[in-house]
């Protein structure tokens, strides 16, 4: 059996996987389990619930941080924060520096995912390098729907997370994008794919997986017009266009592991570190293995 961990995120490769079935084709038993954040999921490879599972990096981070023995084996996704807010807001291209954004809500609350997840350590960061950290609030929910409704009763003034969350706020409230993610933390590994590391020594069924990840990772990047037809079918709760708008928000799929990814990872430890998230600044060889995904996608990302 295989037990996969998975966010509820259009754009993650688990939702085409889980429409086609893929047991057959992996030899074993699939057994998906769906959590709120990532935080969520490192709590259950802890009780040891999961085998492998789609997640950010800094609650892997986090993790490996307190003892817990994981790695990445690939990539997915980056640049998938995005901070949208009210049209009344001056954001980007009128505004060109995110410092200026960010004051105009000095005395208000941002919300953001769950504490720990990529989101919310860039916000903090972002927050903090602009000498903002005692004049905006940081509110954390354990669900994105609730960041919308607490949008939508002003318990928070503008929020920052997945392209999901934007473009709920654009359709049902109508917020706007108000800085784009290309702009907030270029290259931030928005999701990969982590294992535990003594499943490690199942490296013919985690390359079966892998090879099944890359190709859906093509699929969202060639074809997203058919791949939100899919995912909208799994979902049941939005429609085609809405998974599209998504899917568009930030285009960029991959499996690999490129240096851009890893890099931008590490300096996303550095912030954890001074921010407090973890106690000591993990070495790249502590957060990933890449033997298996250089070996089935040696050529260029296509990020």
């Amino acid at each position: 059996m295989l037990r996969i961990g998975h966010l509820s995120t259009f754009y993650h490769t688990s939702l085409l996987l889980m429409a086609e079935g893929i047991d057959d084709r992996l030899g074993t038993v699939v057994e998906w389990k769906l959590f709120g954040t990532g935080p969520d999921i490192i709590r259950a490879f802890e009780r040891d619930e999961i085998d492998i599972a789609y997640i950010g990096l800094p609650p892997v981070v986090i993790g490996i941080d307190r003892g817990l023995r994981i790695k990445c084996i690939a990539g997915g996704h980056v640049e998938g924060t995005v901070i949208a807010g009210a049209d009344s807001v001056r954001g980007f291209p009128d505004v060109q520096d995110l410092g200026e954004l960010l004051r105009q809500f000095r005395g208000k609350r941002i919300g953001v995912p769950g504490r720990g997840s990529i989101h919310d350590v860039i916000v903090r960061d972002c927050i903090d390098s602009y000498s903002l950290a005692g004049d905006i609030g940081v509110i954390n929910f354990p669900w994105a729907d609730l960041i919308v409704e607490a949008v939508r009763k002003g318990e928070v003034s503008i929020a920052a997370g997945t392209p999901n969350l934007s473009v709920a706020l654009r359709r049902f409230l109508g917020r706007r994008i108000l800085w784009p993610p290309e702009r907030l933390w270029p290259d931030n590994p928005s999701y990969g794919i982590a294992v535990k590391e003594e499943f490690l020594r199942e490296s013919e069924l985690i390359k079966k997986f892998l090879l099944l990840h890359e190709d859906e990772t093509s699929f969202l990047k060639r074809r997203p017009g058919d791949a939100s037809k899919v995912i909208a079918s799994v979902v049941g709760i939005v429609d085609e266009d809405f998974v599209l708008e998504t899917l568009m928000v930030s285009p960029k799929y991959c499996a690999s592991l490129p240096e851009g990814y890893i890099s931008s990872t590490m300096k996303l430890v550095k912030a954890m570190k001074r921010l407090g998230y973890i106690k000591q600044e993990l070495a790249a060889h502590e957060i990933f293995y890449t033997d298996i995904i250089s070996e089935i996608h040696p050529g260029r990302a296509h990020y």
